[in-house]
């Protein structure tokens, strides 16, 4: 079989992904040293990768699956399937602009350079998010209905309207205000690099997190659909396994029914008699924030409660239905 190709992110989800990675079970080596690390497992071929660069990579088939952010894909325009929120790499992508300003609001800002008969400027990585915003802003829509706003790069220009510009940014975007843009499109987890650099948010554009993605042909391909599925499998795993915990309790059988009809079990719990025939375990996955509200419940009718943290949670059979659903889809 033809190895599935694997890109996995450098930059600020590189940290986070190893680590996902790992506790799914995978043992990475070489990263430090060289964009092709090694894995256990030889039907899996690891790139490292930008994550600007994935979604794109992964559209055209030059890699089969990739882990990048939902800010990229929406950025690219790529066509790639979405197959798991993976959940971290967690970021706003947000307006912002300098705190000496009045304006509280995109519109005030556009208004207020308009009014002075300046052009607006923004500043961003992102040209075709920023590009879409703007040109839906409603006061820029009253001035200049549907003419798309002028994108900038060394290389080329894109869009008619000169009396608002999108510069592309090639990083410390948030030193740009206010001699070079009059505010910025840029991401943010906590906004304390803002606030450092004197700027302050006034909209959220979107919100994004890592996800896992696949090309539709290799999805279509039966061989590498199964190994991008196992992958999935085991990273889905990670992901619920932190939201969930295992609890073992014993409990007397006359209380068993009562405690059952408490829990909120994955599936049904397992019930296991004990040496005491009057006595019998009781173990099930909930949810983390459940047991707080079932604590005082369970304390009247249980006892001896032991709680893990499940590694992974594989839910096999939801797996399993949505491989189907898209054996179903293609016939």
């Amino acid at each position: 079989m033809e190895k599935v190709k694997f890109a996995i992110p450098a930059g600020s989800l590189a940290k986070a992904t190893f680590e996902i990675l790992q506790r799914s079970g995978y043992k990475v080596s070489g990263q430090d040293r060289t964009y092709r690390p090694t894995i256990n497992d030889p039907k899996i071929e690891l790139k490292i990768l930008r994550p600007q660069e994935i979604p794109v990579f992964v559209a055209e088939g030059l890699q089969d699956v990739g882990i990048t952010g939902q800010d990229w894909i929406k950025e690219t325009g790529a066509d790639v399937e979405v197959l798991q929120n993976l959940e971290y790499g967690k970021i706003r992508l947000v307006v912002a602009i300098p705190k000496s300003s009045a304006a509280n609001t995109l519109s005030e800002v556009m208004e207020e350079v308009w009014s002075k008969g300046r052009n607006f400027r923004v500043s961003t990585e992102y040209l075709n998010i920023a590009a879409e915003y703007v040109k839906s802003n409603p006061a820029y829509k009253k001035r200049f209905g549907d003419s798309a706003p002028l994108i900038v790069t060394p290389w080329w220009r894109k869009g008619e309207n000169p009396r608002a510009k999108i510069f592309l940014s090639f990083g410390a975007t948030e030193a740009k205000p206010p001699e070079n843009a009059d505010c910025i499109i840029d991401v943010t987890e906590t906004g304390s690099t803002l606030d450092a650099n004197n700027l302050k948010i006034i909209e959220t554009v979107m919100h994004s997190a890592a996800v896992l993605i696949a090309n539709r042909k290799a999805l279509a391909d039966s061989q590498k659909k199964e190994k991008i599925f196992d992958i999935l499998t085991l990273l889905k795993g990670v992901v619920d396994g932190a939201k969930r915990i295992h609890i073992f309790l014993n409990v007397e059988k006359k209380n068993l029914q009562k405690l059952l009809a408490e829990l909120p079990a994955l599936k049904n719990p397992t019930v296991a008699p004990l040496a005491d025939e009057n006595w019998c375990s009781v173990n099930t996955v909930i949810e983390k924030d459940c047991l707080i509200d079932l604590l005082p419940r369970i304390r009247k009718l249980a006892q001896g409660l032991v709680v893990y943290e499940p590694r992974q949670v594989l839910a096999l059979d939801e797996i399993s239905r949505r491989e189907g659903n898209r054996c179903e889809t293609k016939r």
